[in-house]
């Protein structure tokens, strides 16, 4: 059996712009680097996505948002990949090369739980891979979203994060913490 492979997704200092809002989980990065300090320390398969924005004016553009954020800096020889999309496996090799590893268990996380990280989950699982997604190693921003198209009120970043993860759990991935993955 082929150890899991650790998906790291999204986890920029883009993501610090003050312009995405409040956002649930800030010891997120810690427990993604917790995890990620394991997957070294066991030789263990892992891969870095970035998203690199189309958008202009994106925090997540060109530049220094583009940046990892050092709890989770890849070292020299860390493969990486980089999305435009939300799917980590949309314009990628990543399917491929998680094939080439032999890895048909996946653990997740990353930046944000309801976008990249949560169409990422499913899609791996659509692929095959049996997904972990280690909930309190992603976040969530608040949402101040235009709902003019119905009466609901803005949500907030922990209800949405809950949210995701609870629609994503037992059909898609199966959610646990980080330290209990690690262990």
């Amino acid at each position: 059996m082929s150890p899991a492979a650790l998906i790291l997704i999204d986890i920029q200092r883009g993501f610090d712009d003050p312009r995405w809002g409040a956002r649930n989980n800030p010891g997120a990065e810690a427990a993604a680097g917790r995890l990620l300090a394991r997957w070294r320390a066991a030789g263990a398969p892992l891969v870095h996505i970035r998203h690199l924005s189309t958008t202009p004016g994106s925090p997540l553009g060109p530049g220094p948002g583009n940046a990892f954020k050092p709890e989770v800096t890849p070292l020299p020889g860390e493969t990486i990949f980089e999305k435009s999309v939300n799917s980590a496996f949309i314009g990628t090799p990543l399917e491929a090369h998680l094939h080439g590893l032999g890895a048909t268990k996946l653990v997740v996380c990353g930046l944000t739980t309801p976008h990249c990280v949560s169409t990422t989950c499913r899609m791996a699982a659509n692929l095959g891979f049996g997904v972990i997604l280690a909930h309190d190693a992603c976040a969530a921003f608040d949402t101040s979203a235009d709902y003019s198209w119905s009466n609901a009120p803005a949500m907030q970043a922990e209800a949405i994060h809950a949210s995701a993860v609870s629609h994503l759990h037992a059909e898609f991935v199966t959610a646990r913490a980080a330290d209990e993955i690690a262990a």
